[in-house]
């Protein structure tokens, strides 16, 4: 369990904090439109606010607890970003090299140029996808849910990524990416995709391990994150929180149940998505990072490596929004830009809510959030269990409630 100490200790004010606690009983909680909520912040490495509220188990009445474990879906990214970096610091890869060096089956990908599935015409890519690529998601992948072009309908029909039978492998998934076209050539644009499950498949191919032995041995254990798999282990169970979506009519309805759940016997291994944790392990990846790669005496990654991934890495210095396409992704795109695994603030005035200019953050579909400020040494983690997370802007919400209470 988390030690708490006062807001004012750390110059925060206890009773603005008090108002993220009313916010979302008032608007989220009392109308049902979540099933509950876990708001934590810390600053210069102390947790000073935790709020909880509202039910892991609205069907059985079970309440939210601090030891829930939830679906953290797109939060996977940055741990599987910072994986693949500390194999970068070990000297096993560079950013530049093509991706087809780690996967042979990729070396004559091509870009989408004409039809629909499955008889596509293609063109050669201007330039072979790299590691970089994959970081930046501007590798010319896709998502399924996309619903943008013939790609990801061919992406949907064949259920890549999204595995749909038993024995489905992220393996099986980079075979089926190697008979489809790319929506772009790589480096052109950046669009929310795969990339970083690619990402765990290299993890695999370099390291030689699982990427669930690897981010255990290299992440979970050192930091304490004993919560955090890809699957819910047998003891677990009553402490897994069910899963709700907005349906059409406006109603949080359930889509997974956390007693009978879709997340065992687990054999593709999401490192884009894939992950359950609780604040409580998330929060010390988080302060890891916030610390420059180190807690508890635990050195994860190199603070100017960890510095590198968290600078913005798009051309020429532009934001996402002048570099994006796609029409979906975890974070607004006006002054925002992009690092390796994370999005990075780059203009608070341009984004519209005041977080320092450098804070990095990313999210999950079931509206997860976390966010790091190096400037105010803050850390905010924020968790609940509604799809999709672009129901509810909670990130600008808690960005205002949280700002207006630092001293």
């Amino acid at each position: 369990m988390l030690d708490l100490v006062t807001p004012e200790s750390v110059n925060m004010d206890s009773a603005q904090l008090a108002r993220v606690s009313q916010h979302l009983a008032k608007h989220y909680l009392d109308p049902v439109k979540i099933p509950g909520a876990i708001t934590l912040v810390a600053r210069g490495g102390q947790p000073c606010f935790l709020d909880i509220q509202g039910m892991r188990d609205v069907e059985r009445g079970a309440p939210m607890t601090e030891d829930s474990i939830v679906r953290i879906y797109s939060m996977t990214k940055p741990i599987t970003s910072l994986a693949l970096m500390t194999l970068h610091e070990r000297g096993l890869f560079s950013l530049e090299d093509p991706v087809h060096r780690y996967i042979p089956e990729w070396a004559n990908l091509g870009v989408w140029s004409a039809g629909s599935f499955p008889l596509f015409g293609t063109e050669p890519v201007k330039r072979p996808m790299t590691v970089r690529d994959l970081f930046l998601h501007t590798s010319g992948l896709t998502y399924d849910f996309m619903r943008a072009s013939n790609i990801d309908y061919a992406y949907r029909k064949l259920g890549v990524g999204f595995p749909r039978e038993p024995g489905y492998t992220l393996k099986t998934m980079i075979d089926q990416l190697a008979g489809l076209p790319l929506e772009f050539s790589p480096g052109e644009k950046w669009n929310y995709s795969l990339s970083t499950d690619v990402l765990g498949y290299l993890v695999e191919v370099i390291s030689g391990q699982s990427l669930p032995d690897f981010l255990r041995e290299t992440i979970f254990i050192p930091l304490g994150m004993h919560d955090t798999s890809f699957e819910i282990a047998p003891d677990k169970v009553d402490r897994f929180a069910s899963c709700y979506e907005r349906n059409l009519s406006k109603e949080m309805v359930l889509n997974d149940d956390g007693q009978d759940s879709r997340f065992r016997d687990t054999t593709f291994f999401s490192g884009g998505g894939g992950l359950l944790s609780t604040v409580g392990d998330y929060y010390r990846f988080a302060q890891m990072l916030a610390n420059g790669g180190t807690l508890d005496g635990q050195r994860i990654i190199g603070s100017r490596t960890l510095d590198f991934m968290t600078r913005n890495h798009l051309p020429g210095g532009v934001d996402m929004g002048e570099f994006a396409t796609g029409s979906f992704s975890e974070t607004a795109y006006e002054g925002v830009g992009f690092g390796l695994g994370f999005a990075t603030k780059l203009d608070p005035v341009a984004n519209g809510h005041p977080a320092s200019k450098g804070t990095f953050y990313w999210g999950g579909l079931a509206s997860t959030l976390f966010w790091v400020d190096p400037e105010e040494e803050l850390v905010v983690v924020f968790m609940t269990q509604l799809m999709p997370s672009s129901t509810f802007n909670f990130r600008g919400q808690l960005e205002n409630l949280v700002y207006a209470a630092l001293d």
